[in-house]
């Protein structure tokens, strides 16, 4: 019995989580939030089921029921965020906020299969961050003095990036995070978020040749800081999105050409400079030549990948323990093996609506330097997203990046929350500028109507007037009595 209900549930948990993803979609017909209320509501309702799903099988494969009271603190959370951020920021966008706690419960999900211990540490990193994330929007909204701070950006992204240079630790070769007081960081993942800003306060005012070729040099300091530090998956993160956010600010193409030119020379640069960079071009190219030793972990991530079929194996019925560092920089192949490919397509549909809601705000906003943020943000995260599966997948070689809300790590997923809450801020802005743009729409009518109403008044002046001559005067008669 309990095999079949594990087997009829991978089906199950597969068609509501393409029922998701076409609701993530579907949002896009409707222009206005308010028409939107049933989608989300269909959205929670399956996110619900889903999570439920998922936690029924584990509590079926392990024997263990104890499992349900740790899904009952991350549902009371999860819902608590949802109906938080509909009650204080009515005028959000709910669409990212359903999105990002689905990838936080897909999250949970595989984590608690892979290790329960990292499933409770994620969980009380999610809730703290999530207890930050939810005032961001309001100082986001209130703040207006943010575009002015440019240099304190750049300063304060490549301080940061200097403090893991000299003080931290290295993992696996790269000096990455460093540790206060048994907290560890990685500064880098929240620099994405400061370099954001630097390069969309440096270009919303102007975007001349001075202007990038400041910007360039200090996005340079960034991306060298980073490269010394043998950090080049985050490296590259930031130097695409410079590109990108470039060309969007001066829709210049020579700078686009520029920017992938550039960065074929410093790949091959690091290819050639970079033992372990080398490694991973080679078994990016030919994984089964060193099947024991560098390619091991992509190996091991095809075979997971292959093995799960459309549905998965079940959740507990694949080995993805097999690949190192699977929690973190190989979790969708974990979840492709065990939920399925299916699931997973949908998974990285789900990601990618996300992206297109980030784009579509950007695009309704008037002011830059918004526009600007929305645009960096969504490039970050979806860039992130394609790294992390496309190095699992043997699309591109490993860069060493977690799955945005879905691998295990603390500095990952607190600036993931932070740039979903940001972007609601923005939100929060473009429904401001439609109500600004809608008043002053409104004062422009009531003028055109009062100027009207005025030179009607003036023509039936002029008409009284003249008729009122004609009385005094009925003959035509000039002054001296004389016809006129």
């Amino acid at each position: 019995m309990e095999l079949f209900i594990t087997e009829l549930s991978k089906y199950a948990i597969t068609l509501l989580m393409a029922f998701y993803a076409y609701e993530s979609f579907a949002v896009f017909r409707y222009r206005e939030e308010s028409l939107r209320g049933g989608i989300y509501a269909r959205q929670n309702f399956l996110m619900l089921f889903i999570h439920f799903s998922c936690f029924m099988v584990i509590c079926f494969e392990t024997g263990d029921m104890s499992y349900l009271f740790f899904y009952a603190f991350q549902q009371m959370v999860l819902f608590a965020t949802a109906v938080l951020f509909h009650v204080i920021y009515p005028r959000a966008n709910r669409l990212i906020i359903n999105n990002m706690c689905m990838l936080l419960s897909i999250g949970f999900v595989i984590l608690t299969r892979l290790s329960y211990e990292k499933a409770v540490k994620q969980f009380v990193i999610v809730a703290v961050s999530l207890a930050i994330a939810i005032v961001i929007p309001f100082f986001v909204h209130k703040l207006k003095f943010l575009k002015s701070l440019t240099w304190i950006y750049a300063l304060a992204g490549s301080a940061a990036l200097l403090v893991v240079l000299v003080l931290g630790k290295a993992t696996h070769g790269s000096k990455i995070s460093y540790s206060v007081a048994g907290v560890t960081f990685q500064p880098s993942e929240f620099v994405k978020i400061i370099f954001v800003f630097f390069i969309a306060s440096a270009l919303c005012e102007a975007a001349d040749f001075y202007r990038v070729a400041l910007t360039a040099a200090v996005a340079g300091i960034h991306v060298v800081i980073l490269v010394v530090s043998k950090d080049l998956g985050s490296a590259l993160i930031f130097f695409v999105v410079y590109v990108l956010m470039v060309f969007v600010a001066t829709k210049e193409y020579r700078y686009l050409l520029a920017g992938i030119g550039g960065g074929a020379v410093s790949a091959l640069a690091a290819c050639l400079l970079f033992r372990h960079v080398q490694v991973r071009v080679q078994a990016w190219l030919d994984p089964w030549s060193e099947i024991d030793k560098g390619g091991y972990q992509i190996t091991q991530s095809l075979f997971a990948i292959s093995s799960g079929g459309w549905f998965g194996l079940g959740l507990f019925e694949g080995t993805p323990q097999s690949i190192p560092f699977v929690e973190a920089d190989f979790i969708f192949s974990a979840i492709a093996e065990e939920m399925g490919i299916a699931f997973a397509m949908c998974l990285i549909l789900v990601c990618l609506s996300c992206f297109l809601m980030f784009m579509d705000i950007s695009l309704k906003l008037n002011d830059r330097f918004y526009q600007l943020i929305a645009f960096g943000l969504g490039v970050t995260y979806i860039f992130q997203v394609f790294l992390t599966i496309g190095g699992g997948s043997k699309f591109i070689p490993l860069t060493g990046v977690t799955l945005p809300l879905i691998s295990y790590g603390g500095s990952s997923v607190l600036t993931t929350l932070v740039m979903f809450s940001i972007v609601e801020g923005l939100c929060m802005i473009r429904n401001d500028e439609e109500k600004e743009g809608q008043q002053t729409e409104k004062r422009q009518k009531r003028g055109s109507l009062k100027t009207k109403q005025a030179g009607s008044a003036e023509e039936s002046n002029g008409m009284e007037n003249v008729q009122e001559r004609r009385k005094r005067n009925p003959k035509g008669k000039g002054a001296l009595g004389g016809k006129q």
